[in-house]
C-alpha cells in the first residue's frame, strides 16, 4: 500500500538509468570576459578552505588565476564568530573595503562576510548566496529523513529520525519553521509541520487521499498544497495553521509543486498532460499555461525571487533531464543545465542567478550549485554523505 501511494505522489517523478559518474554534479566551465579573476584566501586553514569552496561554486568569478588577478580577497578570524574580509586591487593595489560580519559560528560568519565581497566585487549588482541554509532529504541511515544544513554541507543536523518516506521539505519565510510530506505515523501521505525552535511537529493536514507538495506563500500566512481527497489531485490552499482550506483549481487532470510568485499573487504548477506548467491567480481561476517550446515535460517549478520574470523548472531531453529558465512574459523556456547526468528539483538562491538543484544517476544523487548564466555546475554534499536530493533553499 505505501509503494502504491508512494507512486501516485510522484506520479510526476523522474527516473532515468544513468550509470553514476565519477564526479557527479561538477560540469567545469572554461573562464572567459563574463567572470572577474580573484584571488581569494584565509589567513587559517578552515577559512581558507571554506573561502576556496564558496567563491569556487561562483560562475562570475575565476578563483586563484595563475596569473593576474583583479580582486585580492582576504578573510582573517575577529575573534570565535567574527570575520573581517578585507579586499584590495590586484598585488598590493588600493584598498577597496574591509568589512567585519558577525555569526553564531566562526564558519556562519565566514559567508557572511563572503556573501560581502561578493557584494563589493561583482559588477553586476548580484546579492551574495554564500549564507543560505538548505532543507534536503537524506539517506545516510537508510532512510529518507530530513536534515538541514548552511550551503556547503556545514552544520548538518538530522530533523526527523522516523524511518518513514519523507519528501519535499520547504522553510517558513521566516526560516523558523519546515513543512513536507510525510507517510509517519498513519502510514499515508500527509502533511506536517517542525517547528526549528524546539523541534516539535504537529500534523498540518491530513486527509483521505494523498495530502503533498505543501509551500508557504511569500509572507508565511498562506499554504499552498496538492490534496486529493476530492478526487484528482486539486491545488488547495490553507492559512498557516492548515485551517480554512479552500480549493482553487478544478479538473479532471493531475497537478503538483505548487510555488507562489515573490508577491504572493499567483501560484505556478504543473499539471497533465505532459506535464506542462500553468499559471494562475493565488485566489483560483482559470490556470494559464506558460510552457510551450522547451519541452514535452515541464515540471518542479520554483519562482525568482530576484527576477520575477523567471521560473527555473525540470524539464525531458531527450532521455534525461536538465534544468530549464522559463521567461514568463515571453512564454519561452530555455535549457540552462548541460551534463551527462539528470538534473532536477531546482531551487533559486537569492542573487536570482544561481540555484540549487539535485544531479541524479541511476545510483545516487547529490545537491549541487548551478550558475544558470554558464552552467557551470558544483557539488555541495560530499560524496560521503550518500544520497541527498530536494534541497529548499531559505535566505534571509
Amino acid at each position: 500500500m505505501q509503494r502504491l501511494l508512494y507512486s501516485i505522489l510522484v506520479a510526476l517523478a523522474l527516473a532515468s538509468p544513468l550509470a553514476a559518474q565519477l564526479d557527479i554534479g561538477r560540469v567545469e566551465v572554461t573562464a572567459d570576459n563574463r567572470t572577474i579573476p580573484v584571488r581569494v584566501s584565509g589567513t587559517t586553514q578552515e577559512l581558507n578552505s571554506l573561502a576556496l569552496q564558496a567563491f569556487g561554486s561562483h560562475g562570475r568569478y575565476h578563483v586563484n588565476p595563475p596569473s593576474s588577478f583583479i580582486y585580492d580577497i582576504r578573510f582573517s578570524p575577529e575573534g570565535a564568530s567574527q570575520v573581517r574580509v578585507d579586499i584590495s586591487r590586484g598585488y598590493g593595489g588600493d584598498a577597496v573595503a574591509s568589512e567585519s560580519a558577525s555569526g553564531s559560528t566562526l564558519r556562519e560568519a565566514l559567508l557572511s562576510a563572503a556573501d560581502i565581497a561578493v557584494a563589493k566585487t561583482n559588477g553586476l549588482g548580484l546579492r551574495g548566496y554564500f549564507s543560505s541554509r538548505l532543507a534536503f532529504i537524506g539517506e545516510r541511515t537508510g532512510h529518507t529523513e530530513i536534515y538541514t544544513s548552511d550551503l556547503f554541507f556545514g552544520d548538518v543536523r538530522q530533523i526527523t529520525h522516523d524511518h518513514a518516506i519523507a519528501m519535499t521539505p520547504r522553510w517558513s519565510p521566516d526560516g523558523e519553521k519546515l513543512i513536507y510530506t510525510s507517510f509517519f505515523r498513519s502510514g499515508f501521505p500527509d502533511i506536517f509541520q517542525i517547528d526549528l525552535g524546539g523541534y516539535q511537529r504537529t500534523t498540518f493536514v491530513s486527509f483521505k487521499g494523498t495530502n503533498s507538495g505543501a509551500r508557504y506563500s511569500p509572507d508565511g500566512r498562506q499554504v499552498a498544497m496538492v490534496l486529493s481527497g476530492e478526487g484528482e489531485p486539486e491545488i488547495y490552499v490553507s492559512n498557516a495553521e492548515g485551517r480554512g482550506v479552500s480549493r482553487r483549481t478544478h479538473s479532471d487532470t493531475t497537478k503538483a509543486s505548487p510555488c507562489w510568485s515573490p508577491d504572493g499573487s499567483r501560484i505556478i504548477f504543473a499539471m497533465q498532460p505532459g506535464p506542462q506548467l500553468y499559471v494562475m491567480s493565488s485566489s483560483g481561476g482559470t490556470p494559464r499555461r506558460v510552457t510551450f517550446d522547451s519541452s514535452r515535460y515541464c515540471a518542479e517549478p520554483d519562482w525568482n525571487r530576484a527576477d520575477p520574470d523567471k521560473v527555473a523548472y525540470t524539464m525531458r531531453v531527450g532521455d534525461n533531464y536538465q534544468i530549464g529558465v522559463l521567461e514568463l512574459s515571453k512564454e519561452h523556456g530555455e535549457q540552462v543545465s548541460h551534463a551527462p547526468f539528470d538534473g532536477i528539483e531546482p531551487s533559486w538562491l537569492p542573487d536570482g542567478r544561481h540555484l540549487v538543484y539535485t544531479a541524479r544517476t541511476g545510483s545516487t544523487s547529490r545537491v549541487c550549485i548551478l550558475d544558470t548564466e554558464t552552467g557551470k555546475s558544483f557539488p555541495v554534499s560530499p560524496s560521503s554523505f550518500g544520497p541527498a536530493q530536494q534541497a529548499s533553499v531559505w535566505s534571509r
